[in-house]
């Protein structure tokens, strides 16, 4: 399993977001979180990267593991950084650098690659990523869908086991949605595994080999992509109907 959550429980203060979150994901499958506002999808998504921090229950991710009955060690959550990329819904590219710059920062810092290896590795990407013409534009100058595209190539530099998305559509127009969509089927063929957070129903059907329906912070159903036609609940039926 490249991904094992075992009864995941996740608070902010007293209100708690995630209830006993059990579920695995094989390697290679792109897992989609689905589900409406409030759900706990970002909060569950943020949870496999420790960017929100578990009050109990167990992850193994990407040959790391971590029980959260203790604080785990910073030198733990760096290396769990490594493995697992993460693609945020408001990009987050540093906007002082070009695009090259941000794609070269990371590896540069964090893995030791010299300025060359890592400017070959982003050259690769832009030019995969239909990128390479705007390599030395800074983000306020390119459009949304150019700035998700830079910000999966960043995530991509560290060639991590795994990709997650948050919300990677949620701004864009069909067209550049559509082009994400090939972006995940491309990367679905390297043997990567991604995890993808939605609250788009066709959006989901076109990327996921994996659905979890999540409502109140609990899942509800889980299943292979059989279940957009086979919903086995009657509350995944009902989302997937309006």
């Amino acid at each position: 399993m490249s991904i094992h959550l075992n009864a995941i429980n996740c608070f902010y203060g007293n209100h708690q977001a995630l209830f006993d979150i059990t579920l695995d994901c094989p390697d290679g499958e792109t897992l989609v979180l689905l589900g409406p506002s409030g759900a706990g999808k970002s909060s569950l998504i943020r949870v496999l990267n420790l960017l929100e921090m578990p009050r109990s229950g167990q992850l193994a991710i990407a040959g790391n593991t971590f029980d959260f009955s203790h604080p785990p060690a910073e030198d733990a959550i760096r290396e769990l950084r490594r493995n697992v990329g993460m693609v945020f819904q408001q990009y987050n590219l540093w906007p002082h650098l070009t695009v090259m710059q941000n794609l070269i920062e990371a590896p540069c810092r964090v893995l030791g690659l010299s300025k060359e290896e890592a400017i070959a590795r982003a050259e690769k990407l832009l030019t995969r990523l239909r990128l390479k013409e705007f390599h030395s534009r800074f983000p306020l100058h390119l459009s949304g869908g150019q700035q998700q595209r830079v910000a999966i190539a960043r995530a991509l530099m560290m060639e991590p086991k795994i990709l997650l998305f948050d919300e990677p559509t949620a701004a864009l127009d069909p067209e550049i949605t559509a082009q994400v969509v090939n972006i995940i089927h491309e990367l679905s063929d390297t043997g990567i595994t991604q995890v993808i957070v939605t609250h788009e129903v066709e959006f989901a059907k076109k990327t996921a080999s994996r659905v979890v329906y999540m409502e109140q912070g609990r899942v509800v159903e889980y299943g292979d992509a059989q279940s957009f036609t086979q919903p086995q609940t009657q509350a995944f039926a009902g989302y997937l109907s309006h």
